[in-house]
């Protein structure tokens, strides 16, 4: 007969004996040998028009070439796009909205960090705040990037004296860059909002429209028509003086 031999197949570390003496509990088990994971391929994340949503307008402005081969998804991804820009353009404000005390940090303190905001101190019964809330309702509806709001002056301001009135307020990034008391500086009691803009963006760009340059100086063309309506309102505002004496002497 044969030699039979037993072959005995352990991890390739460890030897019999020692493996018997774990299996008996008088050793300790040796440390698992280290055995690499098995390499699973990373799923695709599937690009669809629930992943075009996710993205913003420069990330969808990158993916002009990504939808070659899927016209579907590259006529939603322009037309996501269109959206997003169309919104961008749109009115923030355009409107001159009164608020109470209690709105004031909500609306003017907080208003944002890009906002520019025109606070209109008023009180009811004073032309010349009449006369200026009716140049920032159409300042208002032109600029609607910037906020218009007006609040009586002793909700504001406690015992503020009306002599002071109107007065404007400038905000922006959450501080107060400005105030402007009485109509005087807006070009008085014969004042436009041509005028008022004039005298608005010589603190920055409040009276601007998307694109348009802003310098603090204001431009010879913006000086040249500010003269123009103030001397045409001078004549006008002599002839009637001169049309009122002269039916007095009659």
């Amino acid at each position: 007969m044969g030699d039979y031999h037993t072959v005995y197949k352990g991890n390739g570390e460890t030897t019999q004996w020692h493996d018997l003496q774990v299996k008996l509990g008088n050793y300790a088990p040796p440390p698992e040998k280290w055995k690499p994971e098995k390499y699973k391929p990373e799923e695709e994340e599937a690009k669809d028009k629930e992943w075009i949503d996710g993205k913003d307008e420069e990330e969808l402005s990158d993916l002009e070439d990504e939808f070659e081969d899927d016209p579907v998804l590259e006529e939603y991804r322009q037309r996501r796009l269109k959206e997003m820009r169309e919104e961008a353009k749109a009115p923030q404000f355009g409107t001159v909205e009164q608020i109470s005390g209690s709105d004031y940090v909500r609306e003017i303190t907080n208003a944002g960090e890009d906002v520019w905001v025109v606070l209109h101190l008023f009180k009811d019964g004073i032309p010349e705040c009449r006369l200026l809330d009716a140049c920032l309702v159409e300042l208002a509806k032109k600029y609607n990037k910037t906020k218009f709001r007006k609040i009586i002056s002793t909700e504001c301001i406690p015992k503020y004296p009306d002599n002071q009135l109107p007065t404007v307020l400038i905000y922006k990034a959450t501080k107060c860059i400005k105030t402007l008391a009485t109509i005087l500086p807006f070009g008085g009691r014969h004042c436009n909002p041509e005028q008022v803009a004039f005298t608005l963006n010589r603190f920055g760009p409040i009276c601007r429209l998307e694109g348009e340059e802003h310098t603090i100086e204001p431009s010879v063309e913006e000086v040249k028509r500010y003269m123009e309506k103030f001397v045409l309102q001078a004549v006008e505002a002599r002839e009637q003086a001169e049309k009122a004496d002269d039916g007095d002497g009659a």
